[in-house]
């Protein structure tokens, strides 16, 4: 029995592994149908000719180390700029895996509880298990929806479409339902598992279908010229920046070089998260005679920048989306709000502070969250623009990003150096796509370090500055489309998928 238990073990964990080949960068799905469908068919067996409920933990969450131990190891890169860091990288590969693994563990563990006897309903009971637990992932203590096994469509944009409707986490749900269809070929009892088999993948043509007659309409669309152009920018100014005493003098200038602005020309300019750490939003106008020659009436620069302002007697830091004119007086800022735990905030920092632990971005203390996620407009003679500013890993999040559907553009800085050459950035970028699907904007996004693009409405990527180099990109022309049902709704939509899932299971129970 020990022996048997060690053998899957292994089997479990390469399978996990197997399965985050599907993801960004690699796109391996078809290794998803092979995969889930054995995770699935061991899990069955294993009910079988087993009464200990807790082995089902273990398989779900030697499945999911497996899974995120190989697509999240490059979040120890981010522990290698800091001497002081650097005794945790061997945690952060391990923790950081098994912690998430135990979400798994948990669905395959109420999947055991909860079985029905009749195949139908023990396979869409496991899907919703799955389903469900990701959304707990993706919002319980701030939310980590990162590598979702949605992700593996990214390079199908046509079948993506769905999410215009359903939302991320809904076709993550039928994902999984389709990845794990397969298992019915060794586990059916009748034609009826086979049917179903057949409906997911007729299904998934279906959702195909639906994006190509979005796309061919939207192609078909006349763009509308705008009476600005927006520069999108993309840097690769050194992460050493954040430990060291660098000049802000020479970044400003490399800036502004990259950014190449013209005299005659309407432009919002973008800069990157955090481009400038030793500089707060207030004593950027300290650097006024750098850009007194190279910005004029016509421009406006929207900048990633820290705010440090007095609140109850206390220092706060912010890290912050400020929009200043061309004499850098500042027009609208934005505190971000959902901040990334250990690199922007430490977790019980009275506690762990005391330990010698700190936050990876800066050297003083926590960012502090800011209070509302506002649409920032921009009112000037000769601008006028509305803008829903996303930084950095606020991307990431679905169905939660926006209440008013009412602006022009999503604007989302980031700072990806932190994870160097891996595949991080690659999959930090591909939530761009996403988004702009589920809310029918244009995502405009500007990276140090990482990729910058600007990804259309429908998900397609018109325009990129590739992963390690420097540029722009600009935005002259759009086109706009009916908000999307899922912009309307959000994450209401899975609810009702949730409920159609549970309707089946006790339907085909009672069958």
């Amino acid at each position: 029995m020990k022996k048997k238990i060690y053998i899957e073990s292994i089997i479990l964990i390469l399978l996990g592994f197997l399965s985050s080949l599907s993801l960004p960068p690699f796109n391996y799905i078809l290794l998803n149908f092979l995969t889930f469908s054995f995770f699935y068919v061991l899990l069955i067996k294993s009910f079988e000719n087993s009464n200990d409920k807790k082995i089902f933990f273990l398989y779900g969450w030697l499945f999911g180390f497996g899974y995120f131990t190989s697509n999240l190891y490059w979040i120890s890169l981010s522990l290698t700029f800091d001497e002081s860091f650097k005794f945790l990288i061997p945690l952060t590969v391990v923790l950081v895996p098994a912690f998430l693994a135990l979400f798994y563990g948990l669905a395959s563990f109420l999947f055991a509880i909860l079985k029905p006897k009749k195949n139908l309903s023990s396979f869409f009971l496991f899907s919703l298990m799955f389903g469900t637990i990701e959304f707990i992932r993706g919002t319980i203590l701030t939310g980590f929806p990162w590598n979702l096994i949605a992700y593996s469509f990214s390079d199908h944009i046509e079948i993506l479409h769905i999410t215009s409707v359903i939302g991320t986490y809904s076709f993550n749900l039928f994902c999984i339902s389709l990845f794990t269809s397969p298992s019915f070929f060794i586990l059916r009892d009748n034609k009826k598992e086979i049917i179903v088999f057949i409906l997911f993948v007729v299904t998934t043509l279906s959702f195909y279908i639906f994006g190509s007659q979005r796309l061919e309409k939207f192609n078909i669309t006349k763009a509308k010229k705008l009476n600005y152009k927006i520069r999108v920018i993309s840097s690769n100014v050194s992460i050493d920046r954040f430990y060291k005493d660098s000049d802000p003098t020479s970044v400003i200038n490399d800036l502004i070089k990259i950014s190449s602005p013209q005299i005659n020309e309407k432009t919002i300019f973008i800069w990157p998260e955090g481009i400038l750490p030793g500089i707060s939003k207030d004593q950027l106008k300290e650097y006024k005679f750098l850009f007194e020659n190279e910005l004029n009436k016509n421009n406006i620069l929207l900048i990633g920048i820290n705010e440090i302002r007095k609140e109850d007697q206390t220092i706060k830091y912010f890290n912050s989306f400020t929009v200043y004119d061309h004499n850098l007086e500042i027009l609208k800022s934005y505190d971000k709000v959902n901040l990334v735990p250990f690199g922007e905030f430490l977790p019980f920092e009275n506690i762990l502070g005391h330990m010698g632990l700190k936050t990876i971005t800066n050297n003083y203390q926590s960012y502090s969250r800011g209070y509302t996620r506002n649409i920032i407009e921009v009112n000037k003679k000769n601008f006028s623009v509305r803008l829903l500013p996303l930084i950095c890993y606020e991307i990431i999040y679905t169905g939660n990003i926006f209440d008013n559907s009412d602006f022009d553009f999503i604007i989302n800085i980031s700072e990806d150096g932190w994870f160097g050459q891996s595949i991080g950035p690659h999959q930090h970028f591909v939530h761009s796509i996403y988004r702009a699907i589920e809310s029918g904007k244009y995502v405009l996004r500007s990276a140090n370090n990482g990729i910058t693009a600007i990804v259309n409405p429908l998900g397609i990527v018109e325009k990129q500055v590739d992963l390690g180099k420097s540029g722009y990109v600009d935005l002259i022309n759009s086109k706009k489309i009916n908000p999307t049902i899922f912009s309307k709704y959000g994450n209401k939509i899975f609810v009702l998928i949730i409920l159609l899932y549970i309707s089946l299971i006790f339907s085909f129970n009672r069958s």
